[in-house]
């Protein structure tokens, strides 16, 4: 399955119409890929404190369908992907009582912190995406057959 990450919205991810900020909505998925590091047993101190290696988002975009309120629910599924020796990038779907509210994406380049250049993705990084790329398509295959 890809991995899922239950968060429930609080007032402070609200603005002053009662709906989750828009550039919360990227907090909180940013949140869920650290829980997906976590689970996959990268040590997040180390991961997000490198001096040799770091891993910024070069390009995020949200799609909103539907507003999100204080005690909602939610549930976030990622599925990260390679797109080149240097990059990944992660599609989130938000999903509130079992609709979708929100899809996002955000692509990631591995840089060389001090030369600030690109560099090959680690391969601490590279296993974590082949971890989830083969739960995705186990989960993609099961519901192939429960669709038979």
């Amino acid at each position: 399955m890809p991995f899922t990450y239950n968060r429930t919205v609080r007032f402070s991810d609200t603005d002053a119409a009662g709906v989750v900020y828009f550039a919360n909505v990227l907090s909180i998925c940013h949140e869920a890929y650290e829980a997906s590091l976590e689970a996959s047993s990268i040590n997040m101190k180390d991961f997000f404190s490198s001096t040799s290696v770091a891993f910024p988002i070069v390009h995020a975009d949200v799609d909103f369908f539907r507003p999100m309120f204080c005690g909602d629910k939610l549930i976030i599924s990622l599925i990260p992907q390679k797109v080149g020796v240097d990059k990944f990038e992660i599609a989130y779907e938000v999903v509130v009582d079992d609709v979708m509210v929100a899809k996002a994406v955000t692509r990631h380049v591995c840089i060389e912190v001090s030369s600030r250049s690109k560099r090959e993705l680690s391969g601490e990084l590279m296993r974590w995406l082949e971890t989830n790329r083969r739960d995705a398509e186990s989960a993609e295959r099961r519901r192939s057959r429960e669709a038979m």
